[in-house]
């Protein structure tokens, strides 16, 4: 039998239905295998036992009653450490918080999880301000891949990912600002999405502005549609929320035959490892055998890398611009590096970066009048050495070629498992929609899912 922590969330609650699990004992399974493997992994920055019980207790209480509360009642979720958790800290990685504070709020996809019934297990750890790919901080430590705890999850929501790898609750909420939920996903063999800009309200706004989306990270696409189901909807706290769906994203049809679908292997510009490159591929080539109407081909658009720096490192400079000299120099020495650059830039050079960001967005929509879908890598290296920025130095930009450009864009992207290296590292293969094509997204993604299923594939360290 699948041991309880590895059960998906649409499985566990298929048991509540039927009486055959509690969400107490559900609860207490996931904490134990935190307790066992968390040490190594570090994937948690807070867990409260008796916080994530109290709310399980309540949960069972209403299945006994036949009164679920909403969509994910008695399902455990971890919330990334950049979402406000009202009476409890909301650090981001950094000893410049203080802990100590009022915690009166709730962010507006933290608030929805409280409302279906969902239990919280813990924050998850993040890089200082969210501010890099991988899951470093001068407040949490150095995060570890469950794969191979050498090796880095990702980030910026790299101990989101490193929970749900590792069956520590099948739901996690990120966000990604640059590619924060979908590098960390391809590193750590889950899923995630980034959905268009606005879907999933975000309050505070983020100080890297439009470019930062909350995602949902899980184990099965069908987990990320009914999660999406639960945090989507407007939230006036939010000037830039959308409406909520006209349609629930649960119960897709896992249909891509007929669809034209784009397969950029490099998007002109990258360089991808051998291996990666094979092992997506082969799932592109599913796509063919699902009936989609494949070609490959480039977007057209040269990397925009100058432009989302400019907007990343100005964003981060905001981060810390009402901080002391003393609290600046503690902070990580990368961000600090960045936000003296960001702090350099004109207006005129945001404007001018903002600019290309539109133009790229103009591009992206005539590309997708042709083509419903674009396929490429997630990432185009496997997970590196944990505790560094980038494999063979420079900022992190230098390796994430494939994600920062759809930031830009504000377009839905998520990245699908796709296969292990030789050396059993996990890739990523991305798939993105136009604007508002949420749905289509995962849809395709669900096709992928149940024709090449990894759902049954755990991490040497917990399997």
């Amino acid at each position: 039998m699948t041991a309880m922590p590895d059960l998906s969330a649409t499985e566990l609650l298929a048991a509540y239905r039927t009486g055959e699990l509690s969400p107490v004992e559900v609860t207490e399974a996931v904490l134990e295998r935190i307790h066992r493997y968390d040490p190594e992994i570090n994937a948690f920055c807070l867990v409260d036992p008796e916080w994530s019980l109290a709310a399980a207790r309540a949960s069972a209480e209403r299945w006994r009653r036949g009164e679920p509360a909403g969509l994910l009642d008695g399902v455990p979720v971890s919330i990334k450490d950049v979402l406000l958790t009202r009476g409890r800290p909301t650090l981001r990685g950094s000893r410049t918080i203080d802990p100590g504070q009022e915690w009166p709020d709730d962010a507006p996809s933290v608030a929805r999880l409280h409302e279906h019934g969902a239990v919280p297990i813990g924050k998850t750890t993040t890089p200082e301000f969210a501010w890099k790919g991988v899951t470093d901080s001068p407040l949490y430590g150095v995060t570890r891949n469950p794969w191979d705890p050498s090796r880095t999850p990702g980030g910026s929501s790299g101990g989101a990912s490193a929970a749900v790898a590792a069956g520590m609750g099948p739901l996690a909420l990120g966000t990604d600002a640059g590619g924060s939920v979908r590098i960390p996903a391809a590193f750590t063999g889950i899923f995630a999405l980034k959905p268009t800009y606005g879907r999933i309200a975000h309050f505070p706004a983020s100080p890297f502005g439009t470019l930062a989306h909350v995602g949902p990270m899980t184990w099965t696409v069908e987990d990320a549609a009914l999660l999406m189901d639960a945090v989507c909807g407007f939230d006036s706290r939010d000037w830039s929320a959308l409406a909520p769906p006209a349609a629930p994203f649960a119960g897709l049809a896992g249909d891509v035959a007929g669809l034209r679908v784009a397969y950029s292997p490099t998007l002109g510009f990258a360089s991808v490892d051998p291996e990666i490159a094979a092992l997506v591929a082969a799932a592109v080539e599913t796509f063919a055998e699902l009936g989609a109407k494949v070609e490959e081909v480039d977007p057209g658009f040269a990397d925009p890398v100058e432009e989302f720096e400019v907007l990343w490192f100005a964003g981060a400079a905001k981060v810390v611009e009402h901080l002391t000299e003393e609290q600046r120099a503690g902070l990580d020495p990368g961000l600090r590096e960045i936000c003296e650059q960001g702090a350099r830039y004109s207006a005129v050079d945001y404007l001018t970066a903002t600019a290309r960001r539109m133009e790229l967005g103009r591009l992206m929509g005539r590309f997708h009048e042709d083509y419903d879908l674009l396929l490429t890598p997630t990432m185009p290296i496997p997970a590196f050495e944990a505790g560094r920025e980038s494999p063979g130095g420079g900022r992190w930009t230098g390796w994430t070629p494939f994600t920062y450009p759809f930031n830009m864009t504000q377009q839905p992207a998520a990245s699908v498992p796709c296969g292990l290296t030789a050396a059993g590292l996990p890739a990523g293969l991305q798939v993105v929609g136009p604007r508002h094509a949420d749905a289509a997204v995962l849809d395709a993604c669900l096709a992928y899912e149940r024709a090449r299923p990894w759902q049954s594939r755990r991490p040497p360290l917990v399997g």
